[in-house]
């Protein structure tokens, strides 16, 4: 059965954007931010890991290297009940692989199958891991700065073989490779060229294995072009960028079709949402902060930003901010639905 999900964004896949995004889509999974292992042990795991059973099914994402630090953080996650534990094998930005985590990892299979089975022996939740197709710069662990290059399609094959005989079934694979020097994780995310047929072919390879394919997808179209090669599809900026799109994956899944929730509608499940947050302008702004692209390509869609942007007028708060779009913002906009 294919499976659609919506990526793990640091600053973006906050609570609150989670349940934005349930709003849209019944059925898609939803992931949180990165969190490191560290952070879960030592910070302020209500924080951290709380989330309304709305959201489901939603998956965490650790990042981290240290076993024991990783296996520690999935023993305190499962009071949390998440569907999915996944491990971040992927991030490209500096500051991670200076901490010898995330994409540097990839360098070391052999490493990651002895953490992912014992993730697996303190949960009973699926084990994930996310990556990209390889990688490109300096080894990171301690006492080696050897230059690393994993970016040939065996490399990939290797590194899913051994991961796989670890007890991973399930890969999301970001079809670029990492550049771990002299690039911003944006830039990461848009220099390395595509090359979906490297998943492709893992996918033929492996044909046991749930193969989910990231990177750059931001058409329905898209979406069933890659389902004809690969179990399912992870969608990142788009979900952020152009929201509503995320009305129509539900159609993918087994029994699915196109949620008909209009732009109305979703605002009324909001102004209800945040009602938790009475007067607190704070808390309200941040619960609005990452919806800006509701109305995208749409008449409206300036005045929809200006609306919910701080600062707000002098005594607004988060629901007046979303009943007073309703009054102002385009009716055949607002209640316009996609396509059944």
């Amino acid at each position: 059965m294919p499976r659609i999900s919506i990526a793990p964004m640091v600053d973006i896949t906050d609570r609150h954007f989670r349940y934005f995004c349930r709003l849209l889509t019944k059925k898609s999974v939803l992931y949180t931010e990165m969190i490191t292992s560290n952070a879960i042990i030592y910070g302020d795991r209500k924080k951290l890991l709380d989330f309304d059973p709305f959201e489901k099914p939603v998956a965490l994402q650790i990042a981290g290297c240290d076993k024991q630090e990783i296996v520690e953080a999935v023993k305190i996650a499962e009071a949390w009940d998440y569907d999915e534990i996944n491990l971040n094998v992927g991030c490209p930005s500096d500051r991670v692989s200076r901490n010898q985590m995330g994409a540097a990892l990839m360098a070391y299979p052999e490493l990651l199958a002895e953490i992912v089975q014992a993730m697996q022996r303190e949960t009973k939740k699926p084990v994930t891991i996310k990556h990209r197709i390889g990688i490109d710069g300096t080894n990171v662990l301690p006492g080696s700065l050897s230059k690393v290059v994993f970016d040939q399609y065996e490399d990939l094959e290797h590194f899913v073989k051994i991961l796989s005989e670890a007890g991973i079934k399930h890969f999301i694979i970001h079809a670029r490779i990492a550049i771990l020097e002299g690039l911003n994780p944006k830039d990461n995310r848009e220099i390395p060229p595509l090359r979906c047929e490297d998943v492709y072919r893992i996918k033929e390879a492996f044909p046991g294995l749930f193969i989910e394919i990231n990177g750059g997808i931001k058409t329905i179209e898209a979406i069933k072009e890659h389902l004809h090669y690969v179990d399912g599809v992870m969608l990142g900026r788009v979900a952020y960028e152009n929201p509503f799109l995320l009305t129509q994956v539900d159609q993918f899944f087994e029994g699915g079709r196109i949620n008909t929730i209009s732009r109305r509608e979703v605002i009324e499940g909001l102004i209800e949402y945040v009602k938790q947050f009475g007067e607190d302008k704070r808390k309200g702004q941040q619960a609005l902060k990452n919806i800006l692209g509701l109305f995208h390509n749409k008449r409206g869609s300036r005045l929809w930003r200006q609306l919910i942007t701080p600062p707000w007028k002098e005594g607004s708060y988060a629901g007046e901010v979303l009943e007073k779009a309703l009054y102002m913002l385009p009716a055949e906009v607002l209640d316009e639905r996609s396509n059944i």
